[in-house]
């Protein structure tokens, strides 16, 4: 490390901090020529995400878009904004570790369910019908079915036959439409 101040390529590290959530160090430095003083910070150096979109585009990864996504599928679910946080870090890294630069939104989409999943069931519902496009009650009773069996309850399985109720939502034979 060059001092910016002489350029002298000595200097000694008075104190080291850890900043940013642990995510950089401080160090406070002084060079051994002209006794200057100079902080330097430490951080990982990641290499950019690409996302191949549905449509054929590419664009940079935005863990923000991913947070936004999850705020909204869990408002008024008990869900803390830090544990989302969470979610959306253990997204990141796990995308950090592969090899491959460049993933599919599909990919992401898929992560971000899974742990939805693990969270709040109401909030993997939520975002499933927005990122997996639902049409209709169908699409819900489908994804409600899928989660019964890892919900751990005796609950028997939706009933999908026309005229059937699910709360107040009656299913209409799509035949007859």
């Amino acid at each position: 490390m060059r001092c910016p101040f002489c350029n002298h390529p000595d200097n000694r590290v008075l104190e080291s901090r850890s900043t940013e959530a642990g995510q950089s160090i401080r160090r406070r430095r002084e060079c051994l020529s002209c006794q200057r003083r100079f902080t330097t910070y430490e951080r990982i150096e990641f290499v950019p995400i690409t996302v191949l979109k549905q449509d054929g585009q590419r664009e940079l990864f935005d863990r923000s878009k991913i947070l936004r996504g999850t705020v909204r599928a869990c408002q008024k679910t008990g869900i803390t904004p830090a544990q989302l946080e969470t979610l959306v870090d253990e997204i990141e890294s796990e995308l950090q570790q592969r090899a491959v630069r460049e993933v599919s939104s599909y990919e992401i989409g898929e992560l971000v369910l899974q742990q939805l999943k693990l969270l709040s069931e109401v909030a993997y519902v939520r975002f499933a019908s927005v990122y997996r496009q639902f049409q209709s009650v169908h699409d819900f009773v489908e994804t409600l079915n899928d989660l019964s069996p890892q919900s751990g309850s005796n609950q028997e399985e939706f009933k999908q036959e026309p005229g059937t109720r699910i709360g107040s939502i009656r299913l209409v034979d799509e035949s007859l439409v």
